[in-house]
């Protein structure tokens, strides 16, 4: 029965692992797509465009060892929540490697043209985004709550540069209609950064779930998390 058990944890702290990667893997090509965008950099983008694979492996990778712990050690209590939290931590990181490449690919139609403004609060947001990932991550691991609690208020840091974001380029395509399709598309790519910003939310509430069974969605009248 020890014997079982010592697996059990081994095979939870290999699964905490592979989070991990993936969740550096997903950060690092949110980096490289905002990166593309601020250095008009079309090389890297087409690097960044055709990488996706390794994310997408990871994803099956980690569902598959969720599902043979569910499956051969039926866990109860806590450890049926870690198991859990896993699954929908995985969806998230997956979604936000989809982002960056959406991100790249807003990235190709903006670099057709001139620059519309020096860009900065589009470099904040993917700051931003990065670190809130990151921090949900580390609470994961160390079954952190506050951290995981300090996540969900940068998410209104992140929501406020959105639509100052859309504001300031609006009074950009008044002006001059020329800047309408790069405009358009920064837009596009500030709302990626807050939608993956939104995934790395959810990854905070699972991990408060996770620690302390407290489900802390869509409390105080928040609008539900889309999680296309």
């Amino acid at each position: 029965m020890e014997r079982v058990v010592r697996h059990f944890q081994e095979e939870l702290e290999a699964l905490q692992e592979r989070l991990l990667a993936m969740g550096g893997l997903a950060e690092e090509r949110v980096r490289e797509a905002v990166r593309c965008v601020t250095d008009r950099d079309r090389t890297a983008l087409e690097v960044l465009l055709a990488g996706d694979q390794p994310i997408n492996d990871l994803h099956m990778e980690i569902d598959d060892r969720c599902f043979k712990l569910l499956a051969l050690h039926q866990p109860m209590a806590a450890d049926l929540r870690v198991i859990v939290a896993a699954v929908k931590i995985n969806t998230d990181l997956e979604r936000v490697g989809d982002l960056a490449v959406n991100i790249g690919e807003a990235a190709g139609r903006y670099l057709v043209h001139p620059p519309v403004k020096p860009l900065i609060d589009i470099p904040r947001m993917g700051e931003l985004a990065q670190r809130m990932l990151r921090d949900a991550l580390d609470a994961f691991v160390r079954r952190d709550v506050p951290l995981a609690e300090a996540v969900l208020v940068e998410d209104d840091t992140l929501d406020a540069l959105k639509t100052q974001i859309f504001r300031e380029l609006l009074t950009y395509m008044l002006q001059d209609p020329s800047t309408v399709e790069p405009a358009l598309d920064l837009i596009l790519i500030s709302r990626h950064l807050e939608r993956i910003g939104d995934h790395a939310t959810n990854v905070a509430e699972d991990v408060i779930f996770m620690v302390s069974a407290r489900d802390v969605r869509h409390q105080g009248g928040d609008t539900p998390h889309d999680d296309t």
